[in-house]
């Protein structure tokens, strides 16, 4: 079977969050299920040179979008036996950064038009076009009004992939009109037309074969007014064909026993880990004690990220016998908040206000604990990483940090982390307490270790559910 993932990031070539973690991952995982994927992504200027420079061009062409006639090119790189396709306009790629720009509406027309443009000159016709959030979401409508009914391209199937329901494309039905060569029919209610513009996301949800989202709960969540961004009642509508399929962990990639970034190797050695988190206080200016909890946050520091709980309650926090270290960046306000707190109390918190992967993957070595109290989280690859690293995630329950981390239950002696339901300071607070206080029981972490040993969240199991997937999509091909 042939799958080709159409995404705007992935890693190693760019990446501003965890949508390039799957598509960079995702891919080699499915190769080892038997099947035969490949990647499309823009060629943005800030893919390293170090790759830029192992790209061939395989395909160059005319691509007509509306009355305008571009040049497109396409260039191949195959990377950790994946293959990998890039959609060369300078005009439109050649700029800092992924997105943000006036003109995001054409940019990612003219990457949905190459896509489809591109299957016979690079040759490759998949029997799956695998789309990833609204920047690929208007692939699966343009196929249905101008591919589907020519013969070489009839069998194809399409899916999207709804990463961040936040995110939708909205943007002037002329300009959709204009790049799509759509007409009026599409521009109704149960089309295209969103908060009286129109909408990339919802035309992929509308008129692909499937759809999936990145975890089990949230895929229920997004079928309701708290968290369906205006479009719960379309997906409730689409329900029979939506399916939460949980994002994995590239275990290879992240591995404490091999890490080049962690100066201690070790799997469940909770003696190597407090070295790591020894020398990681030493590193960032906090006082070298063993017996006080290390919590941490690796995170963009954003109101989605459940960080103004913290603000809530951030003298109780502050009061508590433990250490904290952030890394990321994001609002001024949380900048600023955790700025003064490191001012303010420099023997408890370390405050970086940048993102630095080797100091992630330092703070995930070192930490004890590692707090997520997210407002939603479509999955969420922060408490992944650290139950990989052996660091005790405390989470919301809400999208695939509930999938994901099991409540400690001090009687059975079952769970993996720290967990509370209600989107509240004080619960929050209550929890943090409760994980600072078991943390100085040897047996409960001897426990929460042995239970986290146990999991597997590489992309074994999701890479199955993804081919099964796919084979009900597909029909069998005499």
């Amino acid at each position: 079977m042939k799958v080709l993932f159409a995404a705007s990031e992935a890693v190693p070539f760019i990446k501003t969050g965890g949508l390039a973690d799957v598509i960079g991952s995702l891919p080699k995982a499915l190769v080892k299920q038997g099947l035969d994927v490949r990647v499309i992504l823009p060629k943005y200027a800030q893919i390293p040179a170090s790759l830029t420079d192992r790209m061939e061009v395989v395909a160059v062409f005319d691509l007509q979008m509306g009355w305008r006639t571009l040049y497109c090119g396409i260039y191949k790189l195959e990377h950790e036996g994946i293959i990998f396709y890039f959609v060369d306009n300078e005009y439109y790629f050649a700029r800092h950064g992924c997105y943000g720009y006036g003109d995001d509406a054409e940019r990612f027309a003219f990457f949905s038009r190459a896509v489809l443009d591109a299957l016979q000159p690079i040759d490759f016709i998949p029997d799956v076009i695998h789309c990833h959030d609204w920047q690929a979401g208007m692939i699966p409508v343009l196929y249905r009004a101008h591919f589907s009914y020519q013969p070489e391209y009839a069998h194809i199937r399409t899916i999207l992939t709804i990463h961040n329901l936040k995110y939708q494309g909205v943007f002037g039905q002329e300009e959709f009109k204009d790049y799509f060569t759509l007409g009026d029919e599409h521009f109704h209610g149960y089309a295209l037309e969103l908060h009286g513009g129109a909408s990339f996301l919802k035309g992929g949800l509308l008129y692909s074969d499937a759809i999936t989202t990145v975890s089990p709960t949230y895929a229920e969540e997004i079928q309701t007014p708290y968290y369906g961004e205006s479009l719960d009642g379309l997906l409730r509508s689409q329900s029979h064909r939506l399916h939460g399929i949980l994002n994995g962990l590239d275990y290879e990639e992240f591995d404490p026993m091999n890490d080049k970034f962690v100066e201690f190797h070790y799997r469940d050695s909770l003696a190597k880990k407090q070295l790591n988190k020894l020398k990681l206080q030493e590193r960032v200016g906090l006082p070298a004690r063993k017996d006080v909890p290390l919590i941490a946050l690796v995170t963009r520091l954003v109101d989605q990220k459940g960080l103004d709980l913290m603000d809530r309650v951030i003298g109780e926090l502050l009061n508590l016998d433990a250490q904290w270290i952030i890394v990321g960046t994001g609002e001024p306000r949380f900048e600023q908040l955790f700025r003064w707190a490191a001012d303010a109390f420099p023997d408890k918190v370390s405050a970086n206000i940048l993102f630095d992967e080797s100091l992630a993957r330092q703070v995930y070595a070192a930490s004890d604990l590692f707090l997520m109290p997210s407002l939603f989280e479509p999955c969420g690859i922060g408490q992944l990483i650290a139950m990989r690293y052996r660091s005790v995630p405390i989470v919301r329950e809400t999208g695939g940090l509930k999938d994901t981390v099991t409540p400690y239950n001090e009687e059975t002696g079952e769970g993996t982390g720290f967990t509370f339901a209600n989107y509240n300071a004080h619960d929050m607070l209550f929890t943090i307490e409760r994980a600072v206080r078991l943390y100085r029981e040897p047996a409960v972490w001897a426990n929460l270790m042995a239970n986290t040993k146990k999991k597997d969240f590489s992309w074994k199991k999701s890479a199955q559910q993804y081919k099964d997937l796919y084979e009900t999509l597909v029909p069998v091909r005499v």
